[in-house]
């Protein structure tokens, strides 16, 4: 499984982001697609993951301005980041989890300025 992610960028806090991120390769039943981060000097951590059926997780520091969808048939997964926050400055790392198994995109950087 491949994944391509998109979106980071600058922004003012405040301000509003969108990540993407596209899946290809081994076709896979079941399984949760999700988005972490990783700040300077830290673990990486989850921001919030969606499963095949639509349930979502998110971190507490993002719940009510994030928000985590994806398209099955696309194999997308996609993140609405709101009211960004100069802590959530961080590399942005897409997920898949099938079976234990994880795969991960390449991340993208967002930093959101002061």
């Amino acid at each position: 499984v491949q994944l391509q992610a998109s979106g980071g960028g600058l922004v003012q806090a405040g301000g509003s982001l969108r990540l993407s991120c596209a899946a290809s390769g081994r076709t896979l039943s079941s399984y949760r697609m999700g988005w972490y981060r990783q700040a300077p000097g830290e673990v990486r951590e989850l921001v919030a993951t969606i499963t095949s059926g639509g349930s979502t997780k998110y971190a507490d520091s993002v719940k009510d301005r994030f928000t985590i969808s994806r398209d099955n048939a696309k194999k997308t997964v996609s993140l609405q980041m709101n009211s960004l926050k100069p802590e959530d400055t961080a590399v942005y790392y897409c997920n898949v989890n099938w079976n234990s198994l994880n795969f991960w995109g390449q991340g993208t950087q967002v930093t959101v300025s002061s």
